[in-house]
């Protein structure tokens, strides 16, 4: 095979767009490569982004895989750095598609004693359960939450009326808090095992568009899908899953895991048990506090909380794209800032929602929380994003969870100022940048429901996260025109970017507790749908190796 790199193709009229299907790359391969149609036998896309560096020549940028007739005598000319008018400084090179991820443990003769048990179904719960699963071990699943069908009527019933259900919300339930986001896959990890949740996750039903895309998404609508088909192959497969079913309990001897309580909704029950992956994720604050108690190792761990900023669209657009926004082939543009602060905090940009809608994402009554969330297509109104200001142990001393109670006094402030039924405070930039009180909005219609109530963020969020946003919000003005506009909604309160604590492990198990996995965005080691079900995998590969099962690669 050969890779094409570096490949720009200009940004033309909708009716025209990019490239895209194997036939259309085939004919453009054919003449940008000066050889018969019928000697291009295979093209894939390998990765796919918008350069829109140089606002008046936006480009889509290719790196290509193909199966050409003829290649080696292609390749002694042509490899290396071409030109070629419309895709000029593309380069030609010798192409070996990499060995795919496998999972790497099988069941042999008999079987375990005792079912593995996996605690919580968001990516970290639903990748481990899975493999080990295909590994011929049949996991018994607890979700305390309901399956995503009903779980999406709970939130749609939340957000209509501001009644929440405890048990079910955008934090938890099938799919984990991730469901209700834009679906992103962006990661900032190198692991051979991201090409199969990609395609682990294409088989269930996602766009295959996130194999080669340089920012993958799946949107909220095409995630739920996905996790509806995951559950299916779990079942298929033999496993025991249990929603409505929180872990409420652990129960050590000799350091080793032998018995967990489970709070069910028919009952509590208590489950023998020696190997357990737990994956909670980031809102399991009770799940902490019990691991606390039973003595699991817990550490206090920098976190952000801040607000959601919100634009409209075609204003990012337009800043971002220039006159190529205007075309229709563009997809949604978004944005990326941080700002070091020389009190040394910093300020930054999180799962920025292109085409989306903030929403109500609590798990407890009495507290507001913030969150975005987008369509695969990003067809809404608004951009939105998270606006957060780091914050360390140092700012809330006191035990591991003292970041909990920090989290609980911003939500439960923002619940109060937002009027005590789930509408959330906001404020314009402008009057946030003045220290006046906002009144009303101005062009940007906030998206939040059940909705928003106007007032002054100073008397909500600590004096330092204000001060940090206000002097931060010129500055990313400066690199993104209009971020700062004046008409710019901040509604609050986020503060469930990622989990405030971390469960210690030692390859894989908790410190001291044999048999315990902790993984993912909860257990303080992930940060997003790809790392999670990255984690989960390789929890499930210290699992099977602990249990003895006999490695096959």
């Amino acid at each position: 095979m050969i890779k094409l790199s570096n490949l720009r193709i200009p940004v033309t009229a909708r009716k025209a767009g990019p490239p895209s299907s194997e036939r259309d790359l085939m004919a453009y391969l054919s003449g940008l490569l000066e050889i018969p149609p019928s000697a291009v036998r295979r093209v894939s896309i390998l990765r796919r982004s918008v350069d829109a560096r140089r606002k008046n020549d936006v480009c889509f940028v290719y790196t290509l895989a193909a199966e050409i007739d003829g290649e080696e005598e292609l390749l002694k000319v042509r490899t290396g750095k071409q030109t070629s008018p419309g895709a000029a400084g593309f380069t030609l090179e010798r192409y070996a598609p990499p060995a795919p991820y496998v999972f790497p443990y099988r069941l042999g003769p008999g079987g375990p004693a005792r079912a593995p048990v996996v605690v919580g179904m968001g990516p970290a719960g639903l990748f481990a359960a899975l493999c080990l699963a295909r590994a011929g071990l049949r996991p018994i699943l607890l979700e305390r939450g309901r399956p995503v069908e009903e779980r999406v009527r709970d939130v749609d019933r939340f957000w209509q009326s501001g009644l929440l259900d405890e048990r079910s919300n955008v934090q938890f339930g099938e799919g984990g808090a991730g469901t209700f986001s834009d679906g992103k896959l962006t990661t900032g990890i190198h692991d051979e095992r991201i090409g199969f949740v990609f395609k682990t996750l294409v088989d269930f039903g996602a766009p295959e568009d996130i194999l080669y895309l340089h920012k993958p998404h799946m949107g909220t609508d095409r995630l739920r899908g996905v996790v509806a088909n995951m559950r299916r192959e779990l079942l298929r497969l033999g496993c025991d899953i249990r929603f409505e079913s929180r872990l409420n309990g652990l129960h050590f001897e000799n350091s080793r895991l032998i018995r967990a309580a489970v709070d069910a909704a028919g009952g509590g029950y208590e489950l023998e048990v020696s190997h357990m992956i737990l994956a909670p994720g980031n809102s399991a604050r009770d799940t902490f506090e019990m691991l606390s108690k039973a003595g699991v190792h817990l550490s206090a761990k920098p976190f952000s909380v801040g607000v959601r900023i919100e634009h409209r669209q075609r204003d990012i657009d337009l800043v971002q794209y220039g006159r190529a926004a205007t075309l229709g082939t563009l997809p949604a543009s978004d944005y990326k800032l941080a700002v070091h602060l020389a009190g040394g905090r910093s300020v930054y940009t999180f799962c920025v929602c292109p085409g989306g809608s903030v929403i109500a994402a609590a798990s407890e009554a009495g507290h507001a929380v913030t969150n975005g969330m987008s369509a695969y297509a990003r067809d809404g109104e608004n951009c939105n994003g998270g606006l957060l200001v780091s914050v360390t142990p140092a700012d809330y001393p006191g035990s591991p969870t003292a970041g909990v109670a920090f989290q609980r006094a911003l939500e439960k402030a923002a619940f109060e100022h937002g009027g005590g039924n789930y509408y959330a405070p906001a404020q314009t930039v402008g009057d946030f940048l003045a220290k006046r009180p906002s009144t009303k909005g101005g062009s940007v219609r906030p998206s939040y429901k059940p909705g928003v109530t106007w007032t002054n963020l100073w008397e909500v969020l600590p004096a330092f996260v204000c001060q940090a946003l206000s002097e931060a919000l010129p500055e990313m003005g400066r690199r993104v025109r209009g971020f700062d506009a004046p008409d710019a909604v901040l509604t609050a309160v986020e503060t469930r970017s990622s989990s405030p604590i971390r469960i210690d492990r030692e390859k894989f198990q908790a410190v001291g507790h044999e048999g315990l996995f902790p993984c993912g965005e909860g257990a303080g080691y992930a940060g997003g749908i790809t790392s999670a079900a990255v984690d989960g995998i390789r929890a499930a590969e210290a699992l099977c190796a602990s249990m003895g099962l006999e490695r096959v690669l």
